[in-house]
């Protein structure tokens, strides 16, 4: 008989350091700050075989309510650098491009779907709104989803 696996979500504080140890060692692998699970593990203060023991079972717990992840939809001139200005409004209002989605141009516009982070942002989502409309080149801009 197949033994079932259950899964808990528990407090970081309640878990032994070795978990937490052993997801620090995996978020460094996974963003390039370590190469290796040698370096990764040595970096987190665990031994190898530790992280080996317990890599599979410990996963960090995103809580996407506590995100604020928006999908934006434009619809945008096929002109040089209109795609590149409605970026650097969005970097310019610290929201973290999540997705970029673009259609090939048909009748001189393509459409351009956006997901992005918006929790960190420095300004209101009405601001962001009015500094990608000014954007030259850009047709049209709604929230698809969020």
């Amino acid at each position: 008989m197949a033994k079932t696996i259950k899964y808990y979500i528990v407090a970081a504080d309640a878990l032994p350091d070795i978990f937490i140890k052993v997801s620090e060692a995996k978020r460094m692998m996974q963003t390039g700050e370590a190469a290796t699970v040698g370096e990764a593990t040595r970096l987190a203060g665990i031994s190898r075989s530790a992280f080996y023991k317990y890599k599979d079972a410990v996963q960090p717990f995103n809580d996407m309510k506590a995100e604020h992840i928006i999908t934006f939809q434009a619809m945008l001139k096929d002109s040089t650098g209109v795609l590149s200005r409605v970026l650097a409004v969005f970097a310019a209002s610290g929201a973290n491009i999540l997705t970029i989605n673009q259609t090939i141009p048909t009748n001189g516009c393509a459409a351009v779907t956006i997901s992005a982070e918006t929790s960190e942002m420095g300004e209101s989502l009405e601001q962001l709104f009015s500094d990608v409309g000014a954007v030259a080149g850009v047709v049209k801009f709604e929230i698809l989803a969020g």
